[in-house]
C-alpha cells in the first residue's frame, strides 16, 4: 500500500506596535529659493524584448538575455532567453580561467611559472595586459591580467603555454564544457574574440561561474582585486560592481555583435547569488541593470531550511520487524529558495510503501519527499532508513501474522 502524507509549512508573522510620536509645534522656516533645474541626460536606448520570467511574475529588464541563480540551491530566480545561444564576448574568459585553475590544481602549472609571449599574443587587439613580445610572464600575473584587465593577450599566452596553440586550447575548453554540463557552449578561442561558431548561453555562463567559485575558491580572490599594474601600466578592474563593493566577481564583456554583458556574484548574510546579463547598449546600462537585478534577487528571495540532515521526517510502520517503526530521514539538509513570505505556500509531501517489510538496513532508500507550491521551485529528495530494524524470529512472525488474521487487519 502506498502511503502519501502532505504537510503545509506555515510561517509565524510577528508584528510590533510602536508608540505614537508626540507632535511638537515648530516655528515656520522660510523656504529657500529653488535652484535652477539641471537638464536631465536622456535615457540611453536599450534592446527591446519580452520581460524576464520569475516566480513572482514578469519583470522588465533592458537586457536581451538574463538569468539569476541562487548559488546554494541552484534555483533559477529570473530567466529571459537564458538558454538561447549568443555571443559571450569576454565572459568567455571564465572558461579560460577554469582550464588554468584545473591545471594549477593538477600540478601541471605553477603560479610562479613563466610563460613566453608570442608575436600572436603581443599583436592581439582589444583589451590588453600589454605583455611584450619575447618576454616571460608569470602565470599569476597572467591570471590577474586576464581577470582584472580582461587582457586578450594574457589569455593567448596562457592558452599557448598550456596547449601549444589557441586552437588546441579551444579543444580543451569544449571538452571541459561538455564535462561540466554546459549544453549551449561552443568555443573557438580563449578570449571571446568574435567568431560565428563561438557561442554560449547566459545560463551556461552562470553555471560556469558557480563551478568556478565552488571548485576553485582559492583562486576566486583575484576577481575581487580592484586594480593591477603590469609593465608600468595600472588598470582598474573592468567590473564596476567590484569597484563599488557591490559584487566580489566575476567578469564583463563587450563586442559589437553581442553588446555589453556582465556576470556578477555577491555574498550577503550567508547567501550568494549569480546574475548574468547580455545585449545591453552601454557600459553604464549594463552596470546599472546588473546591480538592479542583483539587489532584486537578494531582496525578493530567501533560502529556507525545511529539514536538516538528522531530522526525522516520518516514523514509518515496519512489518514483521523487531521494532514497530523506522525513522525516515533525508540524509542531508533540505534547503529551498523561495520568494520572501511565501513559506506558507510550500507544500511538503512524503511518499513510501507502507508497511515497510523487515529487515530494514540503515541508509536504504525507502521513499521520497517532494516540495511544491505556487512560486516555489519543485524539489525532491530520497528518504532513507534512519535505523536498522531486524526481522522477527519465526515464532514471533507467526504470532504477528496470526494476530493480524484474527484481528482482520
Amino acid at each position: 500500500m502506498l502511503d502519501r502524507r502532505s504537510l503545509l509549512l506555515t510561517a509565524t508573522m510577528l508584528t510590533a506596535a510602536s508608540p505614537a510620536l508626540a507632535q511638537v509645534p515648530r516655528k515656520p522656516v522660510p523656504a529657500k529659493p529653488a535652484a535652477p533645474a539641471r537638464p536631465r541626460k536622456p535615457a540611453e536606448p536599450g534592446p527591446t524584448g519580452t520581460p524576464a520570467n520569475t516566480p513572482l511574475g514578469p519583470l522588465d529588464t533592458a537586457a536581451k538575455y538574463a538569468v539569476a541563480l541562487d548559488f546554494n540551491t541552484g534555483a533559477t530566480l529570473l530567466d529571459k532567453d537564458a538558454d538561447v545561444s549568443m555571443t559571450p564576448s569576454s565572459m568567455t574568459k571564465l572558461m579560460t580561467a577554469y582550464i588554468v585553475y584545473s591545471m594549477l590544481r593538477a600540478g601541471r602549472l605553477k603560479l610562479d611559472a613563466e610563460l613566453a609571449v608570442s608575436e600572436r599574443a603581443w599583436r592581439m587587439g582589444g583589451s590588453k595586459m600589454f605583455v611584450q613580445i619575447g618576454t616571460q610572464v608569470k602565470v599569476e600575473d597572467l591570471i590577474r591580467g586576464m581577470i582584472i584587465q580582461s587582457g586578450n593577450d594574457a589569455c593567448i599566452v596562457l592558452a599557448e603555454g598550456i596547449a601549444g596553440s589557441e586552437e588546441q586550447f579551444a579543444e580543451l575548453m569544449n571538452a571541459k564544457a561538455k564535462e561540466i554540463g554546459l549544453e549551449r557552449s561552443s568555443f573557438r578561442n580563449s578570449t571571446g574574440w568574435p567568431h560565428p561558431e563561438h557561442r554560449m548561453s547566459v545560463r551556461d555562463i552562470a553555471i560556469l561561474a558557480r563551478r568556478l567559485i565552488t571548485d576553485f575558491p582559492e583562486y576566486y580572490k583575484y576577481d575581487a582585486e580592484k586594480n593591477f599594474k603590469y609593465n608600468n601600466i595600472e588598470q582598474e578592474n573592468r567590473n564596476t560592481l567590484v569597484q563599488k563593493g557591490v559584487a566580489d566577481g566575476l567578469k564583463t564583456g563587450h563586442t559589437d555583435d553581442g553588446g555589453y554583458g556582465m556576470v556578477v556574484s555577491a555574498l550577503r548574510q550567508g547567501r550568494r547569488t549569480i546574475v548574468v546579463i547580455n545585449g545591453l547598449a552601454s557600459m553604464r546600462q549594463r552596470a546599472e541593470e546588473a546591480e538592479r537585478l542583483l539587489e532584486w534577487s537578494f531582496r525578493e528571495f530567501e533560502n529556507v531550511t525545511l529539514f536538516t540532515a538528522g531530522d526525522t521526517v516520518e516514523q514509518a510502520p515496519v512489518w514483521l520487524g523487531t521494532a514497530p517503526r523506522v525513522p525516515l530521514v533525508g540524509g542531508r539538509d533540505l534547503v529551498v529558495t523561495m520568494p520572501r513570505g511565501w513559506r506558507s505556500k510550500a507544500k511538503v509531501a512524503i511518499e513510501y510503501a507502507s508497511p515497510i517489510p523487515a529487515p530494514v538496513v540503515r541508509g536504504t532508500t525507502l521513499g521520497r519527499l517532494s516540495v511544491t507550491g505556487a512560486g516555489v521551485p519543485d524539489l525532491s529528495m530520497p528518504l532513507l532508513a534512519g535505523a536498522d530494524v531486524a526481522r522477527q524470529g519465526l515464532a514471533n512472525r507467526a504470532l504477528t501474522v496470526l494476530g493480524r488474521m484474527v484481528g482482520g487487519g
